[in-house]
């Protein structure tokens, strides 16, 4: 489906580690063999961020082959000392991601925002320009670059067949970012079962996850004047401007 804020781009990087948070306390990661739907959209929030959008993240297309390596990490602890932990990463990954947006409804105090043109014609701009944060795929170490592309032009490695991954972690939906009902006012865990099909793989949006788990009550934060800090007002003031 064509939307008239669709937008495409290319993120590709040495490293990613897409880890279940399930199995993060452990404390040796491994990373899933794709990206996550959460991980695309905080790439996506890394190029350009407003509490005023819903990113929606249509499909992915895997560029590369999927190969792992691992790694000797030895994370620092806060009360001193360190360990050595295995983790394991992606290796040379490429994806090609198409998606669009929505207005956030949960914050009625941004309606006057609600420009579709500005925010997309900004967005074209910030991909173009490699986005407006630092870019990384699943962890911070695992940096990563954007650029602009055309989702249909690129190349898949895995061009031919079809390949499920079971059931796996989707997203986390926060309560300013519910579109259901029952989904408001809490923090939700959801899973899908995702397949790619001729290397592109089509994304359940997180309201139609089919295993969805509410972990606890979460509270709508208030985007206005009289809440913000200076510092927040001022961030708030650079991206209007």
């Amino acid at each position: 489906m064509k939307y008239s804020n669709q937008f495409e781009y290319k993120v590709y990087g040495d490293y990613a580690l897409f880890s279940d948070p399930v199995t993060r306390v452990g404390g040796e990661k491994s990373t899933l063999p794709i990206p996550t739907y959460a991980a695309l959209i905080g790439v996506t929030k890394s190029i350009y961020w407003k509490p005023t959008l819903l990113y929606i993240i249509d499909e992915v297309k895997i560029l590369n082959p999927i190969r792992t390596v691992s790694k000797g990490i030895r994370p620092i602890k806060y009360n001193g000392g360190n360990d050595l932990s295995m983790y394991t990463y992606l290796h040379d990954v490429a994806y090609a991601v198409r998606g669009h947006f929505i207005w956030n409804e949960n914050h009625p105090e941004l309606a006057k925002d609600r420009n579709e043109d500005k925010h997309f014609q900004i967005l074209q701009r910030m991909i173009a320009r490699g986005g407006r944060r630092d870019i990384f795929l699943g962890t911070r170490e695992c940096q990563a670059y954007v650029e602009p592309c055309r989702f249909n032009e690129e190349k898949s490695f895995y061009a031919d067949g079809e390949l499920s991954f079971g059931l796996m972690y989707h997203s986390l939906i926060y309560a300013d970012e519910a579109i259901c009902d029952e989904d408001k006012y809490k923090l939700t865990v959801c899973f899908h079962s995702p397949v790619m099909k001729n290397g592109v793989i089509h994304f359940t949006p997180p309201e139609d996850c089919s295993v969805k788990r509410h972990i606890k009550p979460a509270k709508i934060k208030v985007f206005d004047n009289e809440h913000l800090t200076p510092a927040d007002a001022l961030y708030e003031h650079s991206y209007r401007t």
